[in-house]
């Protein structure tokens, strides 16, 4: 061709009128195509299953398809406000949710959150948990693959947790980590009791009653009638005592972790960094609660102790100062709290970029399902830092099957298809929750300072 043709073609092309131009734009077809290779599978139905082996309720999300025996489990669980999370399911996100494609994964996440208008918090989030949790293990199952694959695939092979060692003293704590070192674990986290006194993560020692006197049994807990009785200052002087004598008796090899529980003063809480810091512990847990966030800019000034934090999240409003200026090493996120599977790997992406590792919430009331999910963002995600629990009894086992195994100290991934937990139902149905009132933990909000004052959390 030569340029004058060329020249000639080019005019033409720049002289064709924009009505010309719309009218040789094919229209965007009315159904959009399924995803290459894969059918156009729809939400038939969304059931909530009410479970307790082992006495801890948990709540579970199943979606069921249109594809016969195609179906997902999430874990919803809110164990203290289980039977509201179920109407939540049940009730508001079931019939916005029938009829569509399982594969919309995040938009499904997007319009759910905006649906109630009023959004945000514990009920919805982790209600929508549930049903994230289940697209993505449906997703996995659709493609034959486990569902740390479709998250980019093992980066190691397992996730290394850590052990709780507890006891009412210094001699029953050491008793306790020795077991766990001798079961493989290389991380511990100690909690010692204090005389006198309900110390979270320990043996209760309370004496009930203001100033240690005998409450009236037939008084309900109150300002007037404690029971479970809390004060700071001893805790903070007992701690470093604690770790003194851990480190004397099994040496610097064991990573020492501790959680305070945000049950401190403001100031209390620096002070007793800075006294932990000669034991080197691979991170202290909650030192503020999250009320007070901003005081972590005043800890990274005063301490080098490796700070983790975020169990209690909800929002990024929460979690995203402290991860983007650095405040915190660690973040504690219980997933099922911001809502399932989809935030978590958002924050967990975040999170790298700012050299913060991540420690999700791993309690024994978040069921094998939202193990299972959580490990497998583990597995897949460069800045894992460590796995909470997953020593599952074996009612809970029995319950769960294919639920995440420990081995040597590390959570190791099933490798089938999706996140690898089935439930089995009729088994479920044979460990109802506990017949109510009370229906839910009524342990937190009835601890008190002697004075009759409740303490946080």
């Amino acid at each position: 061709m030569s340029a004058g043709t060329v020249a000639a073609a080019g005019i033409g092309l720049l002289g064709t009128s924009r009505g010309d131009a719309a009218q040789a734009t094919p229209p965007a077809p009315t159904v959009p195509p399924a995803p290459r290779g894969l059918p156009i599978i729809r939400i038939k139905d969304v059931q909530t299953i009410l479970t307790a082996p082992n006495r801890i309720r948990l709540v579970l999300v199943k979606i069921v398809t249109d594809q016969p025996g195609l179906y997902g489990w999430g874990c919803a669980t809110f164990t203290q406000r289980a039977l509201v999370v179920q109407t939540a399911v049940d009730q508001y996100l079931k019939p916005f949710l029938i009829g569509r494609r399982v594969d919309e994964i995040e938009d499904i996440w997007q319009s759910s959150y905006v649906s109630s208008y009023w959004r945000n918090g514990g009920i919805l989030f982790n209600a929508m948990s549930g049903v994230d949790m289940a697209l993505w293990d449906i997703l996995g199952k659709r493609a034959n693959l486990p569902l740390y694959a479709l998250l980019g695939g093992k980066v190691r092979h397992g996730a290394d947790c850590y052990y709780h060692a507890s006891g009412r003293d210094f001699q029953e704590v050491e008793d306790a980590a020795r077991k766990g070192i001798e079961a493989g674990f290389r991380y511990v986290r100690i909690q010692g009791g204090v005389p006198g006194l309900a110390t979270y993560g320990a043996a209760r020692t309370g004496t009930p009653g203001v100033a240690g006197a005998p409450a009236d049994a037939s008084e309900p807990v109150g300002p007037t009638a404690p029971r479970d009785v809390w004060e700071s200052g001893p805790y903070v002087r007992m701690v470093p005592k604690l770790f003194e004598h851990i480190r004397t008796k099994l040496g610097d090899e064991v990573q020492l972790l501790h959680d305070v529980h945000e049950r401190v003063q403001l100031n209390e809480a620096i002070n007793l960094c800075k006294a932990l810091e000669p034991y080197k512990l691979f991170f202290l847990e909650d030192p503020f609660p999250p009320e007070e966030n901003a005081w972590f800019r005043q800890l990274r000034q005063h301490t080098t102790i490796p700070i983790a934090m975020g169990e209690l999240f909800n929002t990024s409003q929460e979690y995203l100062p402290l991860i983007s200026e650095r405040l915190i090493d660690f973040i504690r996120i219980h997933i099922s709290q911001i809502g399932g599977l989809s935030p978590a790997r958002k924050v967990a992406a975040l999170a790298e970029f700012f050299g913060v590792r991540t420690a999700w919430h791993g309690p024994g009331d978040a069921s094998p399902v939202a193990h299972a999910a959580q490990l497998a963002l583990e597995l897949s995600t460069y800045n894992f830092g460590i796995h909470e629990g997953g020593n599952f009894p074996d009612a809970t086992r029995e319950v769960f099957k294919g639920a995440p195994e420990q081995k040597n100290g590390y959570m190791v991934a099933n490798d089938a298809p999706g996140h690898g937990v089935d439930v089995d139902e009729k088994l479920a149905a044979k460990y109802p929750f506990p017949a109510g009132p009370p229906n839910f933990d009524y342990s937190w909000g009835t601890t008190r300072r002697k004075d009759g004052t409740v303490i946080r959390p």
